[in-house]
């Protein structure tokens, strides 16, 4: 196929395009450079500087191009920023889609695949979360994510464009050539190594009075090169809606760090702190109807291996990719 990626220049756009294009399929990279990087797109797509809120651009993008399917992934992910900003993110991750899905309808896309997240759910009341599960999302990135995913259904109904809605758990590792470089950075994966680098004093673990087994909060990670697999079976698949993305296994903020100095052999300095309010105690998925529908079979469940890629990637790129 020829496939269109928007975002195709972030941590999971840019894994993503690699795995397209290493199983054959031509790729077209739409990015805007805001958060994504130029080093991170495969040289073999081919690149369209772009933002989506110019729907001429996009526009312009596709009708050149005219791909089969689409991959959105471009939208602005921090949660924190997002409630002090909700207008920021629900303009970009909600209006601007708008002008890609226009374009799609306009060329005849046969199917869009969403980028989507867990915090759609908010604080669920099943753990492991099947997709039956409530969504009632607690800040305004999981609310702009839901509403796209409401958009992507209004488009199917009026115009048959198809979509597939992912919800990640959270995102880590890398491949040998791409891997997370995110300024500021969030997630705690690479917040650890930075520890463990000497670039950061100190990770601080946000509550150790959980209803877990050591206190700290429960999350799924989910390797990001089994994400990219998850995209392409959506893709070629004939199947609509949405489907949860984890492995299946919640690792507690120590084992992450424990994980981390099993792998990189160094310590560092961890502070125990107040929790940070509306963090549930444990978010584990249940990826089941992705496995059973898409046929999704995930190469990573051993959270030392995850951890291991994303440390062989920063040691590789020290700079990120600036250097």
């Amino acid at each position: 196929m020829k496939i269109l990626v928007a975002g195709g220049a972030g941590y999971i756009g840019s894994v993503c395009t690699e795995y397209l294009l290493d199983r054959g399929h031509e790729v077209v990279v739409f990015d805007a450079l805001i958060n994504g990087h130029r080093a991170a797109v495969d040289p073999r797509a081919v690149f369209v500087e772009g933002n989506l809120a110019d729907g001429a651009a996009i526009g312009r993008a596709m009708a050149e191009h005219r791909p089969e399917g689409v991959i959105h992934f471009a939208a602005f992910i921090e949660v924190g920023e997002s409630m002090r900003d909700p207008g920021k993110y629900l303009r970009n991750n909600v209006a601007n889609g708008l002008n890609l899905l226009d374009a799609c309808v306009a060329q005849k896309v046969r199917k869009v695949v969403f980028s989507s997240t867990a915090a759609v759910y908010g604080m669920p009341e099943l753990v492991p979360i099947p997709e039956r599960e409530s969504t009632k999302p607690i800040n305004a990135y999981g609310e702009s994510k839901l509403m796209f995913e409401r958009v992507l259904h209004w488009y199917r109904e009026i115009f048959g464009l198809n979509f597939v809605a992912l919800r990640y758990f959270n995102a880590a590792g890398a491949s040998e050539r791409f891997g997370e470089d995110h300024n500021p950075e969030s997630h705690l994966i690479p917040l650890v190594m930075q520890a463990a680098e000497g670039k950061r004093a100190s990770i601080k673990v946000f509550g150790t009075d959980y209803d877990t087994p050591d206190g700290t909060c429960i999350r799924d990670y989910v390797h990001v090169l089994d994400l990219a697999q998850a995209h392409l079976l959506a893709l070629e698949s004939d199947v609509t809606g949405a489907f949860n993305l984890g492995s299946g296994n919640g690792h507690s903020v120590r084992e992450v760090i424990d994980a981390v100095r099993a792998v990189t052999g160094r310590e560092f300095k961890v502070e125990e702190v107040e929790r940070r309010p509306g963090d549930p105690a444990r978010l584990v998925s249940d990826s089941a109807a992705a496995r059973a529908v898409l046929g999704w079979r995930p190469q990573f469940d051993d959270i030392r291996e995850t951890v291991r890629s994303a440390w062989a990637w920063r040691q590789a790129h020290p700079g990120g990719y600036g250097a």
